[in-house]
């Protein structure tokens, strides 16, 4: 059993408080899956890690949080979890209030943290299905079962936790996440230093999730995890939201694409005929760069050409690239260091 995990259930609400009126999500008459509003959080040290953190997230989807260390993504996960106290805010998980109906918030709840821990000297078995218990659902070995087969458990399930491997501790924590059946479930940073396998078998969990109506949120340093699996991706910084966005969206709105021109004789400068195009050249003058607008028309391309054409400037080879999600995060928090 976890017992930070207990004492923290046993232990009621953080701090009382008056909820408001429920959230709605957009062209639904239900309440979305989290709503977190005016959020702030300062530790008794000084340091502000959440400042006005407004955030909707809609139900069942899968939402990435993105950002650096120290940005404030496990300190606004715990918050919702009920493991931090929350100061100043509301927030809401299905409609309800996480100080004034705590209990039935954190029954909906499922949480992946960072940190491996768990009782060592306990079976597998056992502390799953204490996990469900401790929210009050009644026994219910057959979806017990189902969680570990699913997570490649089930024939270490009388085996205790400490003969197992890292990566086997780190599916015990989310088979013990979805003991009790949670509507909403926190992954925090969940694949982190974990094998390919389990990064297969966890996306796969985590696709089924969703088509089962599950709301999934997530930290991850795997950018490329999120490009593959996210509907809508948050970036904070500094303890702030910078933006949320559709992940296509984003793409189109943030994304770029570069064309690289190859010349057939190195140049020391871009000719005043091309200006209009803002080409920028390599350093070592073998290359021309030209960043598309956003929308990628043809008909910028096709004038660019023709007017290298017209100056007399060949080129060898070209190639597009098109920038990554990886590329516009690291854009993002750099903008706003």
């Amino acid at each position: 059993m976890d017992r930070n995990h207990l004492a923290a259930f046993q232990a009621g609400p953080p701090q009382t408080g008056e909820s408001g009126a429920r959230a709605q999500a957009p062209g639904s008459t239900e309440p979305p899956a989290v709503s977190i509003q005016g959020v702030s959080k300062t530790y008794d040290t000084g340091f502000q890690a959440l400042r006005s953190i407004n955030l909707t997230i809609h139900r069942g989807e899968i939402f990435a949080l993105l950002g650096p260390n120290g940005a404030g993504k496990t300190t606004l996960i715990s918050i919702v979890c009920g493991i931090a106290m929350l100061a100043e805010g509301q927030v809401l998980v299905n409609g309800h209030d996480i100080r004034r109906d705590w209990r039935k918030t954190r029954a909906q709840v499922g949480l992946v943290p960072q940190e491996l821990s768990t009782d060592s000297f306990e079976t597998v078995w056992r502390t799953v299905s204490f996990s469900r218990g401790l929210f009050g659902k009644p026994a219910n070995p057959a979806h017990i079962e189902k969680v570990l087969r699913d997570l490649s458990l089930w024939d270490k399930r009388n085996h205790q936790i400490q003969t197992l491997s890292g990566g086997m501790k780190r599916r015990v924590l989310i088979a013990k996440a979805l003991a009790h059946e949670p509507e909403v479930l926190f992954l925090d940073e969940p694949t982190a230093g974990v094998d390919v396998e389990l990064r297969r078998d966890m996306w796969t969990l985590v696709r089924s999730l969703r088509e089962k109506g599950v709301t999934v949120i997530l930290t991850t340093h795997y950018i490329e995890e999120a490009e593959e699996m996210a509907d809508r991706i948050g970036v904070i910084n500094g303890g702030e939201i910078v933006l949320v966005e559709g992940k296509e969206a984003l793409m189109r709105k943030l994304g770029r694409k570069q064309l690289t021109l190859h010349l057939h004789t190195p140049m020391d400068r871009v000719p005043e005929t091309l200006a209009r195009h803002a080409l920028e050249l390599s350093e070592d003058g073998e290359a021309l760069v030209y960043t598309l607008a956003q929308d990628g028309e043809t008909a910028d391309v096709t004038a660019l050409l023709q007017d290298l054409a017209d100056a007399g400037i060949r080129f060898r080879d070209l190639h597009t690239q098109q920038s990554t999600l990886e590329d516009i995060f690291v854009d993002l928090v750099r903008d706003r260091t």
